[in-house]
């Protein structure tokens, strides 16, 4: 393996707070500290057509000096955390030898590897990248970034840029960075939204459940936090109907039937959970490369008629926490030590659902075939959870174009591998029984397949 320098000279330098998006994620960086590259995101970059290794060098020059976010650390000081900005560095760049492999594969494979380091955030660029060669033509960049600096949405900017730049296109000026937005958060309005925001919190904080589950721990398994995972074209196409049918977005119709499954293996009416969210209904933000999501707080009291209504009444719960998913987090988690004080502890908020696609469909599904063959070939599988990761449940939706990927990591003391693969498979059932009949919510609860340990 040899390396490639890649250097860069940007528009702009300076120093400045940080975003709310940044500070979500400043904490959550030093909550975990070693076990923080469960924060990073790997990416990878494919090179469209036959680009030599200098063009595709050129490219990654360019992206580095259009966004101020690439060229950033972070730093604690007295006045508290800051971003810097540097106008000028270098990025050093790995070249790999794909050999008898494919190069997508061995991109996909570099990029989980170069995740599992943590960034230096003071010291290092906020990205690692490494170029894929067959035959000494690059085919594929594999990234991993710091989330201080992306989310995955900015991931999804970055490549629409990178097929723009490969094709010679020149692109309009990036105008808005993360330093534009944190002076921007600092003004009035900004701070009326997070107040707005808090209260709506506080409201549901008051009186919420004080645990996820009302069952204490059992013996876990080892390991004892797990990633259980599920690929199912079937239940893409299942969610892309039933959207469509409903008048909601894919993203509403699996949060709901998760939410079914939470409720029934927590044998409660109502669910209750953290969804990560994009916020980017500013435009200015919707063209940053740069992190803006937050947590919205979603609460469903479950209808007691069909799986369709709650999958209406999911779409606007949903909407109600998108719309108070905007706040400083530090004011935030002063509220909620309040709400701690008042009730003798903060109430246990340890389950999530985060949507990591770019949009809302799977833009590249096989053509359609029997529902009962595609169920045959959905897939399940089980992997360790990151060391340090300590979720209770946290469902993520995945970003391949082709299926529908959904996984959850779970507490093994609350809820066993085979339960957290039965619910998975149950929410599949569950869509695609929709697609024939409107199910009673008592058989939804039948569908998912699971009950509440003992």
């Amino acid at each position: 393996m040899t390396t490639r320098t890649v250097a860069f000279h940007g528009a702009r330098e300076g120093t400045a707070t940080l975003t709310w998006g940044q500070r979500l994620m400043w904490r959550a960086v030093h909550l975990m500290g070693d076990s923080q590259s469960f924060l990073n995101c790997p990416w990878v970059l494919p090179v469209y057509g036959k680009r030599d290794l200098p063009t595709v060098l050129d490219a990654l020059r360019v992206l580095l000096e259009r966004h101020e976010t690439l060229r950033t650390t972070f730093a604690a000081t007295a006045d508290g955390p800051v971003q810097r900005v540097a106008r000028t560095g270098h990025l050093t760049v790995d070249l790999v030898d794909a050999g008898p492999d494919r190069a997508l594969q061995v991109a996909e494979r570099l990029a989980t590897d170069l995740s599992t380091t943590i960034f230096t955030h003071d010291q290092d660029l906020p990205l690692r990248c490494a170029v894929v060669l067959k035959n000494d033509r690059p085919m594929a960049l594999a990234f991993t970034f710091s989330h201080l600096a992306v989310d995955f949405q900015a991931l999804a900017l970055l490549s629409t840029e990178w097929r723009a730049l490969l094709r010679g296109e020149d692109l309009p000026p990036a105008d808005w960075h993360p330093r534009d937005q944190a002076a921007l958060e600092r003004e009035e309005s900004y701070q009326t939204r997070s107040e707005r925001s808090i209260r709506y919190w506080r409201s549901i904080l008051e009186d919420v459940p004080l645990d996820v589950f009302d069952h204490p721990p059992g013996d876990p398994e080892t390991p004892r936090f797990i990633e259980v995972g599920m690929e199912s074209v079937a239940l893409a196409i299942a969610a892309e109907r039933l959207a469509t049918r409903w008048t909601i977005s894919t993203t509403s119709v699996l949060l709901a039937a998760c939410a079914t499954a939470l409720a029934t293996v927590s044998a409660r009416p109502r669910a209750v959970m953290q969804l990560v969210h994009s916020n980017r209904r500013d435009p200015r933000t919707r063209t940053m490369v740069g992190t803006v999501g937050q947590d919205g707080l979603f609460v469903l009291d479950l209808p007691t008629t069909t799986f369709s209504t709650t999958c209406q009444e999911a779409h606007r719960s949903a909407l109600m926490a998108y719309r108070n998913a905007h706040y400083d987090p530090f004011a935030m988690t002063a509220m909620r030590e309040q709400i701690g004080h008042k009730r003798g502890r903060e109430p246990d908020l340890d389950a999530f659902l985060n949507d990591r696609r770019g949009g809302t469909t799977w833009p590249s599904l096989p053509a359609a075939e029997e529902l009962t063959s595609l169920l045959q070939k959905t897939r399940t599988y089980v992997t360790n959870a990151w060391p340090g990761v300590r979720f209770k449940i946290f469902f993520t939706i995945g970003t391949a174009p082709d299926t529908a990927q959904l996984s959850v990591i779970i507490d093994t003391a609350y809820l066993s591998r085979e339960t957290a693969k039965t619910m998975l498979l149950g929410i599949e059932s569950l869509l695609t029984h929709s697609l024939t009949e409107d199910i009673p919510m008592t058989t939804a609860a039948k569908l998912i397949g699971v009950t509440p340990p003992s």
